[in-house]
C-alpha cells in the first residue's frame, strides 16, 4: 500500500490528478536531466503531447478537461462571456458550468472527492469531501469548504494565486519569491490531503507555472542554447529563475509520485501549452480598422459603445461574432446575409498578417466545428486560433493599435499541452484535452457512457 496504509478499505482503485496550468509538454520531455523525476514518469508510463481545446483560454479549458465536453455543453468559453440577447459580459464562475465535472460523478457513486485550486470553482461545493477554489476565488475563508479545510489553509498562508502584477516589473526576483511562496503553501496543502488517504479521487491544480510562464518564457524559450529567434532585451537571469522554478515542480511532483499508495494512478496534465510572445494583438482595432466595427461615441471603452453600423466584434482570446439581427441588441447584419458575411470575415482573418509578414492566423474555426451543445446561443462564429507569437487581445479603449507590446513574454498555444500518466497501459497519440476525464473514469473503474464525453478513454482495453 506505499508508505502508509488507507484510513478505510475499498476494493476500487484510485486516482491523484495533478495540474500543471500551462505548462508544454516539450519544456518537460527535453530536458531530462534537469527533471529527472518527469523524466522517470515519462519512461516508466505514458507521456506525450496532446492539442488543448478552441479557444486555449484556461477560465473555459478547465471545465472542459474537468468534464470531457466542449463550450457548448459546459456554458463557458473564455475568461469573458456574453450574455443572451445582449452585449453584457460577465466573468465565468462555478455555477455557471453546466456540464457534469468529474467529482461529481465520484460523489454520485459514492466515492470521496478532495479538489484544490481548481480554476472556475468558485464557489465551493458542498457535495464533495472537501474543495477550495482557485483562480478568481476572492479569499480562502470564503473558498473552502468545510471550515476545517479554510482553518488550515489559513494557518499554513496558503494563497488562491500568485500576485500576477508583481510580474510587470521589470526586475523579476519580487515576482518570483512570491511565486515559490505560492508554490510551496500550494506542495504543502497537497501533500497534507494526500497523506490523508481518506479521498477516491484527489484533484490538485498547481496554477503558478502558467504566471511564471506569462512572464519568463520567453527567456527560457529563446536564449536556450541553438534557439533562434529574436532575443533583444531578454535576460539569462530569468531564464535560470525560470528553470529553477521548474526544478522545484519537478521536486514536488516527484515527492507526490513517492507518497501515493500502490492502489492510486497519478496523472499529470495541463490545460493547454505555451510559447514565446511576439505581439499583443488588439482583434477590435483591427476590425476598426478594417471597416468592420464602428463606435457611437468618442470616448468608449465597452461592448456597450458599439455604433448599429458594426458588422462584427471579438472578444478575448480570439473569439469574433457577427453584429446578427435579432441576436445581437444593435444587430445590422441580416439573418439572410450571415454566411455571407461570416465567410468575408473568415477570408479576411485568414489573410491578416502582423509586421513581420507572418499570418496572424494558424486557424480560423467556425462555430459548427468547435460548439454543440444545449449552451451554444452565447459561441462565437468564429475562433482565430493564432500562430505563435500572436497573443490575442480584444479591448474596446480608444486609440489602441492593433500590434502593441506589453509586460508579458509568453502567451498561451493550442498544442503542446502536457499527458502524463503513471500507467503504461494507456494509449496518448493523437489525444487532447477531452479525453482526460473518461480517462480517469476509466481508471478509477468507474461506469459511464461514452456519448457523454466528446473525448474517450485512453486506457488499453
Amino acid at each position: 500500500m506505499g508508505l502508509f496504509d488507507r484510513l478505510r478499505g475499498t476494493d476500487h482503485p484510485r486516482v491523484a490528478f495533478i495540474g500543471i496550468d500551462g505548462v508544454p509538454f516539450t519544456l518537460l520531455s527535453e530536458h531530462p536531466d534537469e527533471f529527472p523525476n518527469v523524466a522517470s514518469l515519462i519512461e516508466e508510463g505514458s507521456a506525450g503531447p496532446i492539442d488543448s481545446i478552441v479557444p486555449p483560454e484556461s477560465s473555459a479549458c478547465w471545465p472542459a478537461l474537468t468534464t470531457g465536453v466542449n463550450p457548448g455543453e459546459t456554458g463557458v468559453y473564455g475568461f469573458q462571456d456574453r450574455e443572451v440577447g445582449s452585449y453584457d459580459t460577465y466573468v465565468p464562475m462555478g455555477r455557471d458550468v453546466q456540464a457534469t465535472r468529474l467529482w461529481d460523478r465520484v460523489s454520485q457513486d459514492g466515492r470521496d472527492a478532495t479538489v484544490l485550486n481548481v480554476p472556475v470553482t468558485f464557489p465551493p461545493q458542498r457535495n464533495v469531501q472537501r474543495m477550495v477554489s482557485g483562480f478568481l476565488s476572492p479569499s480562502v475563508d470564503k473558498a473552502a469548504y468545510p471550515d476545517e479545510l479554510a482553518d488550515y489553509l489559513q494557518s499554513i498562508d496558503y494563497a488562491i494565486d500568485v500576485n500576477a502584477k508583481l510580474g510587470h516589473k521589470e526586475d523579476k526576483g519580487e515576482f518570483m519569491d512570491d511565486a515559490h511562496r505560492t508554490l510551496d503553501t500550494r506542495f504543502e496543502a497537497f501533500s497534507h490531503y494526500l497523506s490523508a488517504d481518506d479521498w477516491d479521487l484527489f484533484f490538485g491544480v498547481f496554477m503558478t507555472t502558467d504566471r511564471v510562464n506569462h512572464f519568463l518564457f520567453k527567456d527560457y524559450e529563446r536564449l536556450a542554447p541553438g534557439a533562434s529567434g529574436d532575443t533583444e532585451g531578454l535576460k539569462q537571469e530569468n531564464r535560470e529563475l525560470f528553470l529553477e522554478f521548474y526544478r522545484k515542480v519537478d521536486e514536488y511532483l516527484g515527492k507526490i509520485r513517492s507518497m501515493l499508495p500502490d492502489d492510486v494512478t497519478l496523472v499529470v496534465a495541463s490545460d493547454h501549452g505555451f510559447t514565446s510572445l511576439d505581439h499583443e494583438v488588439n482583434c477590435n482595432a483591427w476590425l476598426e480598422e478594417n471597416g468592420w466595427l464602428s463606435y457611437a461615441t468618442d470616448d468608449h471603452d465597452g461592448l456597450d459603445d458599439i455604433s448599429d453600423d458594426t458588422r462584427a466584434y471579438s472578444l478575448i482570446p480570439g473569439r469574433f461574432y457577427v453584429n446578427l439581427e435579432d441576436r445581437e441588441p444593435r444587430g445590422s447584419v441580416p439573418q439572410a446575409e450571415y454566411e455571407a458575411v461570416r465567410n468575408e470575415l473568415k477570408a479576411e482573418l485568414e489573410a491578416w498578417e502582423g509586421p513581420d509578414g507572418k499570418k496572424v492566423a494558424a486557424q480560423v474555426v467556425e462555430k459548427e466545428e468547435a460548439f454543440r451543445g444545449e449552451h451554444d446561443a452565447i459561441a462565437p462564429d468564429l475562433v482565430v486560433v493564432p500562430n505563435h507569437g500572436f497573443d490575442l487581445k480584444s479591448g474596446f479603449k480608444d486609440k489602441e493599435s492593433v500590434f502593441a507590446q506589453g509586460p508579458r513574454n509568453g502567451m498561451h498555444s493550442f498544442d503542446n499541452a502536457t499527458l502524463l500518466v503513471d500507467d503504461p497501459d494507456v494509449a496518448i497519440e493523437d489525444a487532447d484535452l477531452y479525453d482526460i476525464a473518461p480517462t480517469i473514469l476509466d481508471l478509477m473503474e468507474l461506469d459511464f457512457t461514452r456519448t457523454d464525453f466528446d473525448g474517450a478513454s485512453l486506457v488499453r482495453q
